[in-house]
């Protein structure tokens, strides 16, 4: 690579030839990264659709200890962020910082907000005995014989939605880092890869929760009637 490709663009690294292979490298990683990520969830699914099978009824009963319309306002929480990282990325790769910038605190506020949900749904879990475990799992609205299933759905919901929530932990302060980079100016339309890799993370964290939500809030038909 010639010292002219090298001082093409500052972002450009150095065992790079041009911007457009470096982009490639960080979309192949990411997609990787992701892979991986689904491989994970998919375990954690599997092992859903087993103790589902095994304990149809218990699911059911377990799952009415969850607040529908909190989950449904994190649902929307979340679409509405994957709104605004859209806008974010489009706005990095058009140059413009300050709005690129906004939309990226954006997102990290509707993270934030979900995550305000989420610890007052784990709060109601400990003050209602329903946290798995030896001695700690005494739920006074469920049943005796369904305590085994709903024990086991309960180790899954905490497994699922913990998991999920340690993703946005880690995206938020990544999304504040991408805010400030953006608000100096580093994104232009020769160069937001930092970003539209994140949006991909982003994206994903959101898909995650869409099939949560039904796995875990809906599965008792008879609670909606």
């Amino acid at each position: 690579m010639s010292e002219h490709a090298a001082a093409a663009h500052p972002r450009l690294q150095h065992h790079f030839d041009s911007l457009e292979q470096q982009k490639d490298a960080s979309v192949l990683g990411m997609w990787t990264f992701m892979v991986t990520e689904i491989m994970f969830f998919g375990g954690l699914f599997l092992v859903y659709a087993v103790y589902r099978v095994m304990y149809p009824e218990s699911f059911a009963v377990a799952s009415r200890e969850l607040d529908i319309p909190l989950g449904l306002i994190n649902t929307i929480v979340l679409i509405g962020s994957s709104f605004t990282m859209a806008m974010g990325v489009r706005s990095a790769a058009f140059g413009r910082r300050r709005g690129a910038a906004l939309w990226l605190v954006l997102t990290a506020l509707l993270g934030l907000v979900f995550l305000g949900v989420k610890v007052g749904e784990y709060q109601h879990k400990f003050e209602h005995h329903l946290v798995p475990g030896e001695g700690r799992f005494a739920p006074d609205h469920i049943p005796a014989e369904h305590h085994r299933g709903a024990e086991a759905y309960f180790s899954l919901y905490f497994a699922m939605t913990g998991l999920h929530a340690t993703h946005m932990i880690i995206g938020i302060p990544i999304l504040l880092v991408l805010a400030v980079s953006a608000y100096r100016g580093r994104f232009s339309r020769s160069y937001s890869t930092p970003v539209e890799m994140f949006g991909l993370y982003w994206h994903f964290v959101d898909i995650i929760w869409i099939f949560l939500f039904p796995l875990l809030y809906l599965i008792d038909p008879s609670r909606h009637h």
